[in-house]
């Protein structure tokens, strides 16, 4: 099936790219999600749009992303959260609530779609959080997680 991608997906594609993909991959995971739309004879006019919007959020060069990578490793994140007595969390923590954390402590707009959890954090303590700002380019953000 031939798909239009509205948001990157790893292994794939970024926003705007026209790919072909398997039916089943299209029908029960990227588009239930909003990750992609059917490619259709009209929806190439609306390949331009997701591309122009990529372009205004995208890190353009290597050196702008080496740059933000410097701001963000040099920051020290910290995160109050609730946890039972043996240091679990209730839930745990997302990418969104990174995000919001490193521009809290003084860091630039990152998109949570571009923080990359090895694992769930669902206990207490610090924690290693990849950053990808540019495809060749990743940052590593130490991550504290405290008891609120």
């Amino acid at each position: 099936m031939k798909i239009i991608l509205t948001n990157e997906v790893s292994g794939l594609g970024n926003a705007g790219d026209v790919v072909e993909v398997k039916d089943g991959y299209a029908r029960n995971y990227l588009l239930p999600r909003g990750f992609a739309i059917r490619w259709t004879k009209g929806g190439e006019k609306d390949v331009e749009q997701i591309r122009r919007a990529r372009k205004i959020h995208e890190i353009a060069t290597i050196e702008q992303a080496n740059e933000i990578k410097g701001r963000i490793e040099g920051l020290t994140v910290r995160l109050k959260v609730r946890a039972g007595e043996q240091g679990r969390l209730f839930g745990s923590v997302t990418p969104a609530d990174i995000a919001s954390a490193v521009k809290n402590a003084g860091g630039p707009d990152v998109d949570k779609r571009r923080i990359e959890l090895g694992s769930p954090i669902k206990t207490l303590g610090s924690h290693q959080v990849t950053v990808r700002l540019h495809p060749e380019v990743s940052a590593k953000v130490g991550v504290e997680v405290g008891a609120a």
